[in-house]
């Protein structure tokens, strides 16, 4: 072929590919909004989008129902009001299409601006709040977008209060700005928070690259420069384990609010903590258990994630049955890495271990429900938890940490201490990252290669099945017991759940196996009196402290305001069965062994 023919069928091609690409980001305009906070202390943002049209005569707009690693349809559109548009100069004709969408009628403008406010106080990770002081905006019940503007680019302009000096997001800032900000796309802009006010910052880098510990709220009692001290050990630590940073920065935001809880994001991590957080060690071990938790999430369900979560659907329930991987091996790796980082001490470790055991052990629905079905049902129950769901369900937290537990022993066992489970959430991440995504099976089989032998039927078991957990094989590797309990010691249980209802001691929660059950209490009944003797609303456990297990009582309660007597013959607490300590008898290779996992 001449090189005159050559240019013309390229010159072809290169137009036919642009024609058949109109999304592409050379071609795109994108949707630009404007933030404007006019009276911050009434708690809303104002929101201005200009939408592009391509002329055509209606375009239809939506607000995400729910944000990704928060798996509860929240209908975020609740908060919308004063719905406008216009082409510029003119108003338009706008009606709501569906609960969270709207159509705008745009008499051929090949741009229209969109505008609403979003009342915003609700201090979750997952949601909005504004004040007088600061505002933090979540991206899913803030922004409209397109049906189809899904790889469109994003771009957020805000207008700063005057008392207000600064914003911080891990969106990429727009060239010769400071509050203009970009997202290649939908996904990039739900997926990055928005602090805005006179937050603290401490940066410090790690590989050359930015890290930033954001405080906002109320941080004057917070230790800003211990805290950012640890959490670059925390990164380190992470690096470590999954290698390279996949990320251009990092932003751990963190609101010192009096609230709780986390949530992860692809560069960055939103938090909430109280202004002592630092202030005592167990306080402090919390969170920076949920740093680590949170942090490690940037490899586990934000780049290796179940092929179900992605592309999402911001609409509808994403159904996906590996959340125990997702979040359960997350968990696990949220004690792995204080401890690697010399943060946690190994007895804290363990500590943490137990905790995790204990919680799937003394849950009855582990019994009804395997694992992977809780993480399917998570959008009708892990957010929707009743007096029953302790009953019914395990949560995928715990028992996927404790699957982790017990899968990296596995591995160490069968490889000789040649891999472990760092290894095969390497490979995994190497093979199913970005936008491949990985199915149970493609998980199973790259877990089974680091082991060196097929994983799939003991997967089948601790995962799919509600078999009992086995714990011998990884006790026995790294020389551990479970605590011995001395029975002189045991504490008489009822098995109900209460709480202080205003003075009152009602039941909340009833769980199967247990003394109440057995008895027929029942939840909401109130407790009156032991034995003929009245039971204050904070004296329970000091009142069965006078017991001990194998003693019948009789409790009094008002039912529906009916007063009935109920004997109860009393039980042994069960929590305390599962605290992990090294065993008195432990062989110097299994204490090499223990070592090489969790430390000396």
């Amino acid at each position: 072929m001449s090189r005159s023919n050559l240019a013309a069928v390229l010159c072809a091609l290169a137009l036919t590919v642009s024609s058949s690409h109109p999304l592409s980001a050379q071609a795109v305009e994108p949707i630009r909004y404007t933030l404007r906070f006019p009276a911050p202390q009434t708690h809303y943002v104002e929101v201005e989008a200009s939408i592009p049209t391509a002329g055509r005569p209606d375009v239809e707009v939506y607000m995400a129902t729910w944000t990704p690693g928060s798996y509860l349809i929240r209908e975020y559109e609740r908060n919308v009001e004063a719905v406008t548009a216009s082409n510029g100069t003119t108003a338009l004709a706008v009606e709501k299409s569906r609960k969270n969408r709207w159509r705008i009628t745009t008499g051929g403008a090949r741009t229209v601006m969109f505008r609403y406010r979003v009342y915003s106080r609700e201090l979750t990770v997952r949601n909005n709040w504004v004040e007088a002081g600061f505002a933090m905006l979540n991206g899913a019940p803030t922004f409209v977008t397109l049906p189809d503007g899904g790889k469109r680019p994003h771009e957020v302009k805000v207008e700063l209060p005057a008392a207000w000096k600064g914003v911080q997001t891990p969106l990429m800032p727009v060239a010769g700005t400071a509050t203009t900000f970009r997202a290649d796309d939908f996904d990039t802009l739900v997926d990055s928070p928005i602090i805005i006010g006179n937050p603290v910052v401490r940066e410090f880098t790690v590989d050359g690259k930015k890290h930033a510990l954001v405080l906002e709220g109320d941080p004057s009692l917070f230790d800003a420069d211990r805290a950012a001290a640890d959490v670059k050990k925390i990164v380190e630590a992470g690096r470590n384990v999954m290698g390279p940073l996949p990320y251009p920065h990092y932003y751990f935001l963190n609101m010192v609010t009096e609230s709780g809880g986390g949530l992860e994001h692809k560069n960055s991590f939103l938090g909430m903590s109280g202004r002592f957080t630092t202030r005592t060690h167990r306080s402090y071990m919390g969170w920076l258990g949920l740093i680590a938790h949170e942090y490690f999430h940037n490899w586990n369900v934000k780049r290796l994630r179940p092929v179900e979560l992605g592309p999402f659907d911001y609409e509808n329930e994403n159904y996906v049955k590996m959340l125990w991987v997702a979040e359960g091996f997350t968990d696990y790796y949220g004690d792995v890495l204080p401890r690697r980082a010399g943060i946690a001490t190994r007895e804290e470790f363990l500590d943490g271990l137990s905790n995790q055991i204990e919680a799937v052990q003394t849950t009855p629905g582990r019994l009804v429900t395997p694992v992977n079905m809780s993480s399917y049902d998570t959008w009708i129950k892990q957010y929707r938890p009743d007096e029953n769901t302790a009953n019914t369900s395990i949560n995928y937290y715990p028992k996927g940490a404790v699957i982790a537990f017990l899968l990296d022993a596995k591995i160490r066992k069968s490889s000789n201490e040649a891999r472990t489970l760092d290894t095969g959430m390497q490979w995994a991440m190497q093979r199913y990252s970005g936008d491949k995504g990985y199915t149970p099976t493609q998980f199973y089989d790259v877990m089974s290669e680091a082991a060196g032998t097929d994983l799939k039927g003991w997967f089948g078991k601790a995962a799919e099945s509600t078999d009992e957990l086995d714990y011998t094989e990884a006790l026995d590797y790294f020389g551990l017991r479970f605590r011995p309990t001395d029975p002189r010691g045991a504490r008489a249980f009822i098995g109900s759940g209460t709480r202080n209802d205003g003075g009152r001691l009602v039941i909340t929660s009833v769980r199967r196996g247990t003394p109440a059950i057995e008895a027929g209490l029942n939840v909401d009944d109130e407790i009156l009196a032991i034995d003929d003797v009245r039971v204050r609303a904070d004296g329970l456990a000091a009142r069965l402290d006078q017991y001990k297990p194998g003693d019948q009582i009789a409790v009094l309660v008002a039912r529906r305001d009916k007063l009935t007597k109920i004997d109860v013959m009393l039980g042994t607490e069960p929590g305390r069965a599962w605290r992990l300590e090294v065993s008195p008898t432990a062989t110097a290779e299994q204490k090499t062994r223990l070592a090489a996992w969790a430390g000396q």
